[in-house]
């Protein structure tokens, strides 16, 4: 392996979405350094720290019968029932709701739970409240997806935070995603929700760290099978 090879391995890429923001932040460092020095130096912290942001590293993905993966880095904030999004129309009962909470250092690249078709997407705007609270599902602007697996319904909600202004999705009705795949991404603070269909059970607890497209968050019925991986 030569010593590029080994120097790219080393650096996460950036998601496309990213690299404006990334220029508006190098400007604005470079004009605080041409006013004074020790203010450039803020600058290209803020800068490196927006380059991280909108990082989206590869992630080895669970492959298994019954296995449902988080959809996005961060703490579980919320395991509760709660009705999904009426403009879904996935349900009018109460399916259990794992929320996932995005602090402004977790990557906010969004990966789909489960392998299936996107049946449909419903966008509706709203608040902009803090995302960690449990009525931020109801008041946020908010884009929700349902993938159907050919025997479930999953419904995800990608939920704006305090901070976060813009969701940004990257499929349409009818793809088809592998359980693992990006499917969007929020900018900055916010939060992802997934409804469980029933009989499938949460298998992490509140206040756990999530790793998008990696860490199971619930199963089908009591166990699941071997798994595999595969890296997207």
């Amino acid at each position: 392996m030569s010593i590029f090879d080994s120097v790219r391995k080393q650096i996460v890429p950036v998601h496309r979405e990213g690299w404006p923001f990334i220029a508006i932040f190098a400007v604005v460092a470079n004009l605080l350094a041409w006013i004074w020095g020790p203010l450039g130096w803020v600058g290209a912290i803020l800068t490196a720290w927006c380059a991280y942001f909108f990082r989206d590293p590869a992630r080895t993905v669970p492959v298994g019968e019954g296995l449902v993966i988080s959809p996005a880095d961060g703490v579980v904030s919320l395991i509760m029932p709660a009705v999904p999004p009426p403009e879904l129309g996935l349900s009018d009962q109460p399916l259990t709701r794992i929320s996932v909470f995005m602090n402004v250092f977790n990557c906010h690249v969004n990966r789909v739970p489960v392998a299936g078709v996107i049946e449909k997407i419903a966008y509706r705007p709203g608040l902009f409240l803090n995302a960690d609270l449990d009525k931020a599902s109801d008041d946020n602007e908010r884009n929700a997806i349902i993938v159907d697996t050919g025997t479930e319904r999953y419904g995800v909600v990608q939920i704006a935070g305090l901070i976060a202004r813009r969701i940004v999705s990257f499929v349409d009705e009818g793809d088809r995603l592998e359980v693992g795949e990006r499917f969007g991404l929020i900018r900055f603070g916010s939060r992802v929700d997934v409804y469980l269909p029933d009989g499938v059970h949460p298998v992490v607890g509140v206040g756990q760290t999530m790793v998008a497209g990696e860490t199971v968050i619930a199963m089908k019925g009591k166990a699941a099978t071997s798994r595999e991986f595969n890296t997207l």
